[in-house]
């Protein structure tokens, strides 16, 4: 049976995540399982109570897991989402030659953190969300990520916050990052191609 409805991977990017987690549990429910959970929550979006119920384990089991796993995938972030290093790694797709990204933001549903500060969390859409600003290379695999700017902020104040724009690192001269709308069309310090504003005649 097909795993992706569930867990939005295919058995083999599982098999991967597996392998690079190198979970070595000694106690509790073994990597795999504690993976799955993971997976389920994160591509679900929903309650730790739901989890449990999926799972047949205590919700105080799911909240430790999703955590426990949290922080390994972390730890080895930066082994998979990393910027090119190499000109292989830099192939371009015609016809946006040069280009060698595309950046964009997305909005991932949080609670709303209580007091004041919580309307900040609110997007345009009046749902409480924290940002997360990707690149993807041509091939749709993630090169750099920034998350955790409040759901009220523009796309391009995220961009001018980021290690990306500040640290200047990528591109390399002669290449560009393409994005939306959403962004300032820029030369320095990060060169972003956006949409043309009007035909040019």
């Amino acid at each position: 049976e097909d795993p992706r409805p569930d867990f939005r991977l295919s058995r083999e990017s599982f098999v991967v995540l597996l392998n690079l987690l190198n979970q070595d549990r000694r106690h509790g429910w073994g990597a795999t399982i504690e993976t799955l959970v993971f997976l389920f929550w994160l591509a679900s979006g929903t309650s730790y109570r739901v989890v449990s119920r999926v799972f047949g384990m205590p919700r105080s089991t799911v909240h430790d897991i999703v955590h426990r796993v949290t922080e390994d995938v972390v730890a080895i972030l930066h082994q998979v989402i990393h910027l090119p290093k190499t000109p292989e790694e830099m192939e371009v797709v015609s016809p946006f030659m040069k280009a060698v990204g595309a950046i964009d933001g997305c909005h991932i549903r949080i609670k709303a953190p209580s007091g004041p500060d919580g309307q900040c969390y609110r997007n345009r859409k009046l749902f409480p969300s924290i940002i997360l600003q990707a690149v993807c290379d041509h091939q749709g695999r993630f090169i750099d990520t920034y998350v955790g700017w409040p759901g009220s902020v523009h796309d391009s104040r995220v961009l001018r916050h980021s290690p990306l724009y500040r640290q200047s690192a990528y591109p390399p001269p002669g290449h560009f990052i393409l994005a939306d709308g959403g962004y300032p069309c820029l030369q320095h310090p990060l060169p972003l191609i956006t949409p043309y504003k009007r035909v040019v005649q």
